[in-house]
């Protein structure tokens, strides 16, 4: 496997962190990316996308999603139960400790949703771009005696 240095640009950059962590975490040099819980990643329209987590498990009340800024942090905190079990658990496959799943969310991306059905989270993801950050068509005016005249149309 190749290894990139990615030293010399710290140094010489400002501004840039959070770009910089970004290619660490994607390179792995965060530790590795833990493998619990399972998620996918869906493109479900042409501005729509869908985050779906396994949590088998896990009640409403034990999740919680919070959208910050370009960041969206899913969470899972089993509560235990203080009531006496009525059995014993003699192997145990399906997990139920502590998680917390953080995702870089691109600019203009809003969640619109979420809803917990079969053991699995849905995160409903929209790209809305305003307006003004879109790109347009510039018409040329004519030049009739009022110079270079340029004329903003919307797209």
């Amino acid at each position: 496997m190749r290894t990139f240095d990615l030293a010399p640009l710290y140094r010489s950059t400002v501004g840039f962190d959070r770009l910089f962590s970004m290619l660490d975490n994607v390179a792995g040099f965060d530790g590795g990316t833990p493998g619990y819980p399972p998620y996918n990643i869906e493109r479900t329209g042409e501005n729509a996308y869908r985050i779906s987590v396994a949590v088998a498990g896990f009640s409403e009340s034990e999740l919680s999603i919070e959208a910050k800024e370009n960041t969206l942090t899913i969470r899972g905190d089993k509560q235990t139960k203080t009531e006496e079990k009525k059995s014993e658990v003699l192997y145990q496959g399906i997990a139920a400790r502590a998680f917390e799943r953080v995702f870089q969310l691109a600019e203009h991306v809003e969640v619109k949703g979420a809803s917990l059905e079969n053991g699995l989270l849905h995160v409903d993801l929209v790209r809305e771009v305003p307006e003004a950050k879109k790109p347009r068509q510039i018409a040329i005016g004519n030049g009739n005696g009022k110079g270079n005249v340029i004329d903003a149309k919307a797209a």
